[in-house]
């Protein structure tokens, strides 16, 4: 007679994720040092990165060049030529 496994306590959905190899290394070892699985690794990662962006922490890349220029002085024709501008400043930084 088998025993039927009792379901989980929650159902979890698969996710299929793709890293690059060094990821894949610091994943590996993360769990490797804490005892935890890989997926329990990522899970609590997720949990961690969600939590600094509630806070604040994390910030958008819009919102993130603007906090970074908020103290430049912009030409007056900007709002016209806002590509050119922006082009030289990436090719200056």
């Amino acid at each position: 007679m088998s025993r039927r496994k009792s379901p989980p306590d929650a159902v979890r959905d698969p996710v299929q994720v793709y890293l690059a190899p060094d990821d894949r290394k610091l994943l590996d070892s993360l769990a490797k040092a804490t005892g935890l699985s890989r997926a329990e690794v990522l899970r609590r990662g997720i949990r961690s990165f969600a939590a600094v962006a509630r806070s604040g922490g994390v910030k958008g890349p819009m919102l993130a060049y603007l906090d970074e220029t908020a103290g430049e002085k912009w030409p007056e024709d900007v709002a016209e030529r806002h590509d050119e501008f922006l082009a030289l400043r990436h090719s200056s930084s």
